[in-house]
């Protein structure tokens, strides 16, 4: 059975999402890229949480009422999404494959989407 191997990271959305990164980093050190609205956090190499704000209007979330979206690790995504859909459970086609590894999302029973991450090795 595919499980997940930690939380890749959190996503909010901000009508401001510089000055709301910002603020976190400010308040609660995070530390922050500067050339995005991100931050992450490095317990060891190869487990790193990132921390990220997103327009308000972003789509990335799907729905508009969702305002947050947890970004799961796992080891094998297609192996995941395979399980996920043998479970009935909602999983978007599509699968990105970037710089930082495979994505994949699907949905709980309540309507959150979230975000699958292989990252690369």
């Amino acid at each position: 059975m595919q499980k997940v191997t930690g939380i890749g990271g959190v996503f909010i959305r901000a009508k401001d999402p510089q000055a709301l990164a910002l603020w976190y980093q400010q308040h609660l050190g995070i530390p922050l890229c500067p050339e995005a609205p991100y931050g992450s956090f490095i317990a060891k190499t190869g487990d790193e949480t990132v921390w990220s704000a997103f327009a308000a209007d972003t789509a990335y979330f799907g729905s508009a009422n969702q305002q947050s979206m947890i970004n799961y690790r796992v080891t094998d995504l297609e192996a995941m999404l395979k399980q996920l859909k043998a479970a009935d459970v909602w999983v978007d086609d599509q699968i990105e494959d970037g710089d930082y590894g495979k994505f994949g999302w699907a949905m709980d029973p309540e309507g959150n989407r979230f975000e699958l991450w292989q990252p690369k090795t």
